[in-house]
């Protein structure tokens, strides 16, 4: 089992409508081959701030089964305008 671990920082004041948009986002994530679990965390002390944390099977199943989908780009398209800066994306075994 691969952890992605993905640290959000959302533009200030978005947060809310970002919560929102993974609403509908998490759904897309989780219907991908390989997919396990998900939680996403808000931050206590930076208001803007998240931690994604993504299960998947395999890292192939994250970075070519689901980052080289079509689903994807609709992924990208409910939440990349949220992020201050790209986030960055690491995984762990």
């Amino acid at each position: 089992m691969i952890l992605e671990v993905a640290i959000l920082n959302i533009k200030k004041g978005l947060s809310v409508d970002f919560e929102n948009s993974f609403q509908e986002a998490q759904n897309i994530i989780s219907s991908m081959k390989g997919y396990i679990s998900h939680e996403l965390k808000k931050c206590v002390e930076q208001e803007d701030k998240y931690i994604l944390l993504v299960n998947w099977e395999t890292i192939e199943d994250h970075e070519i089964g689901f980052r080289k989908s079509n689903e994807y780009q609709t992924w990208k398209a409910l939440l990349h305008h949220f992020y201050e800066l790209f986030p960055i994306v690491e995984h762990y075994k």
